[in-house]
């Protein structure tokens, strides 16, 4: 399909500020796919090219992480492996199930968090000793988190962050940069299965991911620098907004 050139722009604007607020908290897509939709591209074209653009942004935040020392990714491989198997799981499944008792079911888990969040001042302000083993932990949840990416999708960030927080200990900072690190792998999954279903617009999400590599590197720079205070503030906007999108859909 033809896009022309001021939509176009309008998309890399849209891929940019997600990328910036996903390398904090998660939750651009909530910002990236009512653009894909209002640019008049048909749903099942929107969400796979919304996984093209998404990657460079998780890529790019995971990256700029490692490089700024937030996150080692090799430490985390066995996360990495299981997230990779759980969300092609997810993603095969999809077409077998309907995600509607699935949408309601994370609403209410997303409110849960987000009230947590807001009524625990200091949560994630500093590491503290992890309540399981951290490769039982990477199995179970690589899983279960892998499998809803692959699945269904919004509020994945959000709750990688709150289990790398609550079970691993976790302060904020560390939480959302290796948050990236396995939304990057569930990303990658999916656009994998969407490429070979022929359903990505390339130029599209091309220009939308150059938007998503300005903003995800601003995002995940600003991380490294500000308080625990300033990441916390936004995955609360994140998780409320996810909230609100999901209730109005």
């Amino acid at each position: 399909m033809q896009i022309d050139i001021f939509t176009l722009t309008l998309l890399f604007i849209a891929g940019g500020f997600a990328g910036f607020v996903d390398s904090i908290a998660g939750g651009g897509g909530i910002i990236t796919l009512p653009a894909l939709l209002a640019a008049g591209i048909p749903p099942h074209q929107a969400l796979a090219t919304n996984k093209l653009q998404s990657s460079f942004g998780s890529f790019t935040a995971t990256a700029n992480y490692a490089q700024k020392g937030l996150l080692q990714p090799l430490k985390y491989l066995v996360g990495v492996i299981f997230t990779l198997i759980g969300a092609t799981i997810g993603a095969v499944l999809v077409q077998y199930f309907s995600a509607i008792f699935l949408e309601n079911t994370i609403v209410v888990m997303l409110i849960v968090i987000f009230v947590y969040t807001l009524f625990s001042p200091n949560l994630g302000k500093m590491e503290k000793h992890a309540i399981i083993n951290k490769n039982i932990f990477y199995i179970i949840f690589g899983l279960l988190i892998g499998f809803y990416d692959g699945f269904f999708g919004p509020g994945t960030g959000s709750f990688w962050t709150m289990a790398l927080i609550l079970m691993l200990g976790f302060d904020l900072k560390q939480a959302t940069a290796q948050t990236k690190l396995f939304n990057f792998t569930s990303n990658i999954v999916s656009l994998i299965l969407f490429i070979y279903a022929g359903l990505v617009i390339w130029k599209v999400g091309l220009v939308m991911g150059i938007g998503q590599i300005a903003g995800a590197f601003l995002g995940s720079t600003l991380v490294s620098k500000k308080e625990i205070k300033f990441v916390r503030t936004f995955f609360l906007i994140a998780v409320g907004a996810t909230i609100l999108k999901l209730l109005f859909d």
